[in-house]
């Protein structure tokens, strides 16, 4: 018994070369954790930059694409997460929830009405989250006719449908050929 725990101090000895002073010098203490307000209005930026990018990016004559009659076409996926995050920005400035689940894409003709509107309505959202605050991300609001939920909850629950859509969209680029903004290798 003696002997293994002779060995166990030697191998320790090995592993942890210097005192311990010396290794607490070498490592910088822990960063603390970002405030909630600056984590959810990163992903909510992420997501709104990554949409635009596509948005921007993909050929305006592939914009009404399909890959079967019966989904969205390119254009109608950006119009429908766009439009959505307007699910979470009014109701948290106080305004009631859209009344049309979609903009219709006769409203948005072309890419660039298209790309301007993905672009304010991120940029209505990053505000709104902006307004609210750490404390007022913790405020419930009404979301549905009939339900509250916490500000932070629908802004999280949106920054997922928007990353969900645009998992499709990337399939929409692979199955035209191209290849997305985020998967081209960076300079």
């Amino acid at each position: 018994m003696k002997r293994l725990s002779l060995l166990a101090i030697v191998l320790l000895a090995f592993a942890f070369p210097g005192n311990a002073q010396d290794s607490i010098k070498k490592h910088p203490a822990v960063k603390p954790a970002d405030p909630e307000l600056k984590v959810v209005l990163d992903s909510w930026n992420d997501i709104g930059r990554k949409l635009t990018e596509m948005a921007e990016d993909f050929p305006e004559d592939k914009y009404d694409f399909k890959p079967t009659p019966a989904q969205r076409s390119f254009a109608e996926q950006l119009l429908h997460a766009a439009g959505s995050t307007y699910y979470f920005t009014n109701p948290a400035m106080g305004l009631k929830p859209p009344a049309a689940e979609d903009p219709k894409r006769d409203q948005y003709k072309t890419k660039a009405d298209i790309v301007a509107f993905v672009k304010k309505s991120f940029a209505d959202g990053a505000a709104a989250i902006q307004s609210k605050g750490d404390k007022g991300l913790l405020t419930e609001v009404v979301y549905l006719p009939d339900q509250k939920a916490r500000v932070l909850d629908i802004a999280y629950g949106l920054i997922e449908h928007s990353g969900e859509h645009y998992g499709q969209l990337v399939v929409y680029y692979r199955l035209a050929g191209l290849v997305p903004p985020e998967s081209r290798p960076k300079k």
